[in-house]
């Protein structure tokens, strides 16, 4: 076998006692577990019966957990180990895609040596307790303030099985989560929290509390989110693997440093594990602070809607009170009190702009003053995409076919698109619309060059471009309850 190939095995091999062989002494038994590709035998099976089961167990632990808020659940790891569960995970990682960990094994590697005798050979080693998380390694991506943020990219086998005890355990703390958290929940989204935000806007709520906590992912406590785990979990098992994943050591540059605090972005458990120990703030606030304003929550960015200057500001000492209590605290200088009474300020969430307007219909009609809250993209959203179109259209591309330059631009444009279309973006889009035409004309001039006919510039216009298919922003707007147009709501 190719050394490709060995990969996977070798990745659950070192972690067993006496390492078995690719799918060695255990093909007589894979057909008889439940959920197992032995089944049907091709080397990525059909899923959709492993996937019903799987969602069925969800449903079951949901359910239990939301008649029982005090009910700590013991016999999860057994229901991880389940090979339906572990083959859901695996389709749910490979349709995630992400880069090798350090033992620079790839998803095609997996494919190579077999998804079956991956999924067994791991299955037997987690049921063996025989299983040890591999460090993570180090990545970095650029952030739109021109800092770097840091990843930590776990190997593929750790990213299957953080994916599978994020399977069992995600229903039973989504029964407790409540509806102000929006970020890395089933059903739920940034449109949901900016949705929320328009309503409060409209109902009175003239003051924001726009918070940023301070390094968040780099400063939880690993005991203290272990408590809070412990809270719902109880059996030992299950809580030794967070533990393990909490202390799996950063591997950088071949150096391997062990951080007694933070869990790293880029793991698979790791959104869930942020909710849970944010989860302390949103249930605090529900209890003590509902009264001073609503606290709208994506992840580690929030804001809470206040309808008074005062209480905006007491609701500021209330957080950063229950920050101190986790260990955390807010970045002084990127957390601020905003006034959006009358358009007088405005707010950045979740890459859009949020500033209170006037109805001009209304102001037209009936002399009336109301202003409404609309949000478009950020100015930081806007420099984004014109930074990705620009590396997208390079002069050095311009002998390229322009429908493959197209082709390129496209899934940027429309996955842009999707994100802010339902918002007040019309003339952003607009913006963005000529960018992209002004860019793709200008590789045409460039080719052209010397030999440029007269007359022949002014066809290579909006029109020109989309007849060859490019998607186009304008128009594709859609507000909440409406077809889509470039009308504003009131």
């Amino acid at each position: 076998m190719g050394e490709a190939q060995a990969g996977p095995a070798k990745a659950v091999g070192q972690n067993a006692v006496g390492g078995k062989g690719p799918c060695g002494g255990h093909a007589e038994i894979a057909g008889k577990r439940e959920g197992m590709a032995g089944k049907t035998g091709p080397n990525d099976p059909d899923g959709r019966e492993s996937g019903d089961k799987v969602r069925e167990l969800q449903r079951q632990l949901w359910a239990a957990a939301k008649r029982a808020p005090g009910r700590r659940f013991h016999a999860l790891y057994g229901q991880m180990c389940r090979g339906d569960v572990l083959h859901e995970a695996w389709k749910r990682v490979r349709r995630n895609k992400g880069a090798a960990g350090v033992d620079r094994m790839t998803i095609s590697q997996v494919e190579q040596y077999g998804v079956r005798c991956f999924l067994e050979d791991l299955g037997e080693v987690l049921r063996a307790g025989e299983y040890g998380a591999q460090v993570v390694r180090r990545a970095y991506i650029p952030k739109a303030d021109g800092a770097t943020r840091p990843l930590g990219i776990p190997t593929v086998l750790d990213r299957v099985v953080q994916m599978a005890a994020k399977l069992v355990l995600e229903p039973i703390f989504e029964a407790d989560f409540l509806s102000c958290s929006n970020g890395f929940r089933p059903k739920r989204s940034a449109q949901v929290a900016l949705e929320r935000l328009r309503h409060l806007g409209s109902q009175g709520a003239n003051y924001v509390l726009d918070a940023d906590i301070e390094n968040y992912f780099g400063s939880i406590e690993h005991d203290k989110l272990l408590t809070l785990v412990s809270e719902r979990v109880s059996d030992r098992r299950m809580l030794k693997l967070v533990r393990q994943w909490l202390q799996a050591g950063v591997m950088e540059d071949g150096v391997v440093s062990h951080p007694v605090a933070g869990t790293p972005q880029g793991g698979v458990i790791s959104p869930l594990l942020s909710n849970i120990y944010l989860h302390v703030l949103d249930r605090v606030w529900a209890k003590h602070g509902a009264h001073l304003g609503e606290l709208v929550r994506y992840a580690d960015d929030f804001v809470v809607m206040c309808r008074t200057a005062q209480g905006c500001e007491e609701a500021q000492g209330r957080i950063e009170h229950v920050m101190a209590k986790l260990g955390l605290k807010l970045h002084p200088q990127k957390t601020r009190r905003v006034e959006l009474t009358g358009g007088r300020e405005g707010f950045d969430f979740l890459g859009c702009h949020l500033h209170k307007r006037m109805s001009g219909r209304l102001w037209q009609q009936k002399g009336l003053r109301r202003y409404y809250l609309q949000r478009w993209p950020s100015r930081k959203a806007m420099n984004r995409v014109r930074q990705r179109v620009r590396e997208l259209t390079p002069r050095k591309w311009c002998h390229r076919d322009v429908r493959s330059v197209i082709a390129e631009l496209n899934p940027v444009l429309r996955g842009w698109g999707q994100y802010f279309q339902t918002g007040n973006a019309a003339d952003h889009f607009t913006d963005v619309d000529d960018y992209v035409v002004k860019r793709l004309r200008s590789l045409r001039l460039k080719r052209a060059g010397r030999n440029l006919r007269a007359g022949q510039a002014q066809r290579w216009d909006r029109e020109y471009f989309e007849s060859l298919g490019l998607h186009r922003l304008r128009g594709t707007i859609r507000y909440p309850g409406k077809p889509p147009g470039n009308g504003r709501p009131a």
